[in-house]
C-alpha cells in the first residue's frame, strides 16, 4: 500500500499499545515504525535496476524482519525516551518490552497489508522468495485510507487518558479490517463473473489472475493464460454489457530459452504472466500482465501498466528501465479513461 496508508496503520497500532502513556507521541512513533519497511527503496542507488525490483518488498517485509527489527528499533526508542524523558507523577516511560511489542506489530501489519495487494510481499524471506499476494486491493485506495486517516486525526484532539481516543482509534481499525474483508469477498464475486463469461465464450485456460485497478475496488481486470495466447478482460461492478476478452500474443520466443539472471527475475516477479513486444526504439519490452492495460486492449507499448525495457548485451539482457503508470503526457487522458470505465458499460 501507499506510504500514507502504512503511516496511518502504524500510528493506529502505536495508539493501541502506547497511547495511554505517550499520547500523540505514540501516533508519531507508530507511524514512523509503520513506514520503516518501505525504506528498502533507499538501497536502489546501490543496486542494478532489476536487482532493486527484486529487493523491494523483500526481506524488509518479512516476518523475520518484523521480529529482529522490533528488538532493535524498540530498544532504540526505549533508550531515547529513557534518556530524554524525565518521569514524574504524570508521565512514565513505558517498558522496553512495550516498545518492542509496538514495533513488531507496526512492522508486521505493514507487511500483512501489502499482502492484500497485487505486488505482494516476500513474507517468509529469507527462507523463501515466494511473493504472497492476495490481490484484493489496489496499492492506493482512498476508500481504505481516508476514513482511517480522519479517525486518526480526531484522536489527536483528545488527551491521552480520554476514553474517546481509544474509541476513535478502534473505529478506524474496524473500518480498516472491514474494508479489507469487503475487498476479499468482492474479489470472489468478480472472479465468479469473469469465470462465467470465460465459459460462455468457450475460452479454456490454464491459469488466471484477477486484481482491482488503481484507486478503486470497482473496476477489475483479469488475465488468463491459454496454450497460445493470453486473454485480458475488464469488469466494473456497474457493467451491464458482457465482458470482452482481448487476446494478447505471448511472444515468449523473442527471448531464447537459456539461463539469464535478468529474464529469470522478471519471470519470477511477474508470476509468469508476461508477454514480450518490440518497442519503436528497437528495444524489447516485457509487460507485467498481472496489472492489465489502460484501455483493455494492449494496443501500443505504453498501454501496459507495468513494463520493463530491456537491451540485449553480449553477456545477456540488461534492464534499462522500469515503467509503472502512464507516461507523463498521457496521465490526464488515462485518468479520464479510468473514471469513464469505472462508471460501467
Amino acid at each position: 500500500m501507499d506510504s500514507v496508508s502504512q503511516f496511518v496503520l502504524g500510528a493506529a497500532v502505536g495508539e493501541v499499545l502506547l497511547g495511554k502513556k505517550l499520547g500523540n507521541r505514540a501516533l508519531i512513533l507508530g507511524g514512523i515504525a509503520g513506514t520503516i519497511p518501505d525504506l528498502d527503496v533507499m538501497a536502489s542507488p546501490f543496486l542494478s535496476e532489476v536487482d532493486a525490483l527484486a529487493f523491494h518488498r523483500g526481506i524488509s517485509h518479512s516476518i523475520t524482519f518484523a521480529i529482529l527489527g522490533a528488538m532493535f528499533f524498540g530498544w532504540v526508542a526505549f533508550r531515547y525516551y529513557d534518556w530524554r524523558w524525565k518521569p514524574d507523577k504524570y508521565w512514565e516511560v513505558p517498558k522496553l518490552r512495550s516498545f518492542q511489542w509496538m514495533f513488531f506489530w507496526a512492522l508486521f501489519t505493514h507487511a500483512l497489508l501489502d499482502v492484500f495487494t497485487m505486488y505482494g510481499t516476500q513474507l517468509f524471506a529469507p527462507f523463501s522468495d515466494y511473493r504472497l499476494a492476495f490481490s484484493t486491493i489496489s496499492v492506493a485506495d482512498p476508500l481504505y485510507t481516508i476514513p482511517f486517516l480522519v479517525a486518526l486525526v480526531i484522536v489527536c484532539f483528545y488527551k491521552r487518558d480520554n476514553p474517546k481516543r481509544q474509541f476513535w482509534n478502534k473505529l478506524g481499525i474496524i473500518w480498516s479490517c472491514s474494508y479489507l474483508m469487503f475487498t476479499v469477498f468482492n474479489k470472489m464475486y468478480v472472479k465468479h463473473q469473469f469465470e462465467n463469461q470465460l465459459a460462455d465464450n468457450g475460452i479454456e485456460y490454464s491459469s488466471q489472475i484477477v486484481g482491482p485497478t488503481i484507486l478503486n475496488n470497482i473496476l477489475w481486470s483479469t488475465t488468463v493464460e491459454t496454450d497460445s495466447v493470453y486473454y485480458q478482460g475488464q469488469y466494473s461492478l456497474f457493467d451491464h454489457s458482457p465482458i470482452e476478452f482481448k487476446p494478447l500474443e505471448k511472444n515468449h520466443d523473442r527471448i531464447p530459452e537459456k539461463d539469464d539472471s535478468t529474464i529469470e527475475i522478471l519471470k519470477w516477479f511477474t508470476n509468469g504472466f508476461y508477454n514480450i513486444i518490440v518497442r519503436n526504439d528497437g528495444h524489447l519490452q516485457i509487460n507485467d500482465l498481472r496489472y492489465g492495460t489502460y484501455r483493455g486492449t494492449g494496443d501500443g507499448e505504453n498501454d501496459f501498466i507495468f513494463r520493463f525495457v530491456l537491451e540485449k548485451k553480449d553477456d545477456g539482457y540488461k534492464m534499462l528501465e522500469t515503467k509503472g503508470g502512464p507516461e507523463p503526457e498521457d496521465s490526464k487522458d488515462m485518468m479520464k479513461l479510468l473514471i469513464e470505465r469505472i462508471k460501467g458499460i
